[in-house]
């Protein structure tokens, strides 16, 4: 009887915010990516610089 009682006071999102949230999580993957992307690229020209 618990389990039910606590399942009914879930708030579920709305479909607004879970669209909302989908595209903040898509935009954070794109910029982190982009930003590793940059970082090893500047290390990789840095280990070249200094292995010569």
């Amino acid at each position: 009887m618990d389990v039910r009682t606590e399942a009914r006071k879930v708030v579920w999102p709305t479909r607004k915010e879970t669209t909302q949230t989908t595209i903040v999580v898509f935009s954070m993957v794109v910029l982190v990516s982009l930003f590793l992307w940059v970082v090893d690229a500047l290390l990789a020209l840095v280990v070249q610089w200094v292995l010569g």
